[in-house]
């Protein structure tokens, strides 16, 4: 079976973000493109002053003006000669001080779980009604779900959810984070050829499960890292939480020179899964499944040959000022004080308004001139002829990328960014097909 593009209701469609556009991230954008703009100005008059200086050099200029001031007082040329020279040196003091290191990653490697942690949907309702925690609404409910979803019968989910009782201690939570990261951890080093001892920082996400010690002491425990090894631990921050890692590394590594950051990237279902009944909070139980990815990257330019990729920009967004915002996503007890997650409706809404912002950031930094042309044209049009006359114009970002990897946080998101952005069918199939075959797997998922 392949995955299916389904039709999607009215109530749960993303906001047209160019309907909208604020100016602030405009400014943010062109702020970023335009922040390293005194080494782009200095770099070719330093250039074009060397070329004149090895001029000088070339004729014996140079060697007359230095004996004729020499036994006289100084004169125009060589004070020309002083402030070029002057002028010389800041633009390379400027090129230094105003360069930042490279940030590659080296390469990476997705958790697959074994055959034996699949979870048809027909099985996963089977265990749903044997559990005899949920009401024949409940189910019913979780049915149709599954059915709209956009996954398929070969997603994973831990052995333990499928025990009567289910295993859902905190031993198993542990069991389930280390057969899927230290899986992942161990593949990706032995990738690369590098010893864990060369690791200079860790970084690992995972939302909701948050022990003590944390997960990233539980890498560097059991891979025997170096004791001064720098280590993050991020929880509570969902889905995004990858790419805030990969952020979070980028500045580590303009920090430490000549070293490697690890990030590691998960969920835990084990101690999530929602026993209530509520449907809201039922929600999260049909789409998230088992996934972990682990990332190596460097500041190391010997690096660059075999890195899979270079990276070039980091925009983010961050919403939390905004009170819908800030609930639409929410760990709770329900009425029955069971535990879960909460998604809202204005969940979709909330992510809409997100990719408006970053979209309108990041635009000025990888778009080609012709569209930002295009783009600010028609947002002026708009603003003083009136916007009924002029339809918003949507940047060709098609021409900017070669691939773009959307979040598999389920149909509706990968349909709606796909429409939003007005990429083709080949853009988004891929986070389709992975949507179908893995689920959502949260912050791992564009790996």
């Amino acid at each position: 079976m392949q995955p299916v593009k389904a039709t999607r209701s009215p109530s749960t469609v993303f906001p047209l973000y160019s309907n909208t556009i604020s100016e602030k991230h405009i400014r943010r954008g062109l702020y970023l493109t335009l922040k390293h703009a005194p080494a782009f100005v200095l770099l070719p008059l330093a250039a074009s002053l060397v070329l004149e200086l090895g001029n000088m050099v070339r004729t014996g200029e140079l060697i007359k003006l230095w004996s004729v001031a020499s036994q006289t007082d100084l004169t125009f040329n060589l004070v020309t000669v002083v402030i070029c020279c002057s002028v010389l040196l800041a633009a390379i003091l400027s090129f230094f001080l105003l360069q930042t290191r490279p940030v590659y990653l080296v390469d990476f490697s997705v958790y697959k779980p074994p055959d034996s942690w699949m979870v048809p949907a027909a099985r996963f309702l089977d265990c749903s009604r044997a559990s005899k925690k949920f009401t024949p609404e409940s189910i019913e409910f979780q049915s149709k779900i599954l059915a709209r979803s956009g996954l398929g019968d070969d997603t994973y989910l831990p052995p333990g959810l499928a025990q009567q009782p289910p295993a859902t201690s905190m031993s198993d939570a542990r069991w389930e984070f280390e057969q899927v990261c230290f899986t992942a951890v161990k593949d990706v080093l032995a990738k690369t050829g590098v010893s864990p001892r060369q690791i200079g920082c860790v970084i690992v996400n995972c939302s909701l499960f948050n022990p003590t010690p944390s997960l990233s002491a539980m890498i560097m425990n059991h891979f025997k890292m170096s004791s001064n090894v720098v280590n993050y631990n991020l929880g509570g921050m969902g889905c995004s939480a990858g790419i805030v890692a990969i952020d979070l590394a980028r500045q580590m590594l303009q920090l430490l020179p000549n070293t490697y950051v690890l990030v590691v990237s998960t969920e835990n279902i084990t101690q999530n899964w929602y026993f209530g009944n509520t449907k809201s909070m039922l929600i999260p139980n049909c789409l998230f499944r088992v996934g972990g990815a682990a990332m190596l990257l460097s500041n190391k330019r010997r690096e660059g040959w075999r890195a899979k990729y270079e990276l070039q920009h980091v925009v983010r967004t961050h919403l939390a000022a905004n009170d819908a915002a800030f609930n639409c996503v929410v760990e709770q007890e329900d009425s029955e004080g069971t535990r879960g997650v909460k998604l809202s409706k204005e969940l979709m809404a909330i992510a809409g308004e997100a990719l408006k912002a970053n979209i309108t950031t990041l635009g000025p930094l990888v778009l080609p001139i012709s569209e930002q042309m295009l783009f600010a044209g028609n947002m002026v049009a708009r603003k003083s002829l009136g916007k009924k006359r002029f339809r918003p114009y949507i940047p060709d970002f098609k021409l900017a990328f070669e691939h773009v990897c959307i979040h598999t946080g389920g149909r509706g998101v990968i349909d709606e960014i796909e429409k939003q952005l007005s990429l083709t069918q080949d853009y988004a199939d891929p986070s389709r097909a992975t949507l179908y075959r893995f689920g959502n797997i949260s912050s791992s998922s564009i790996w």
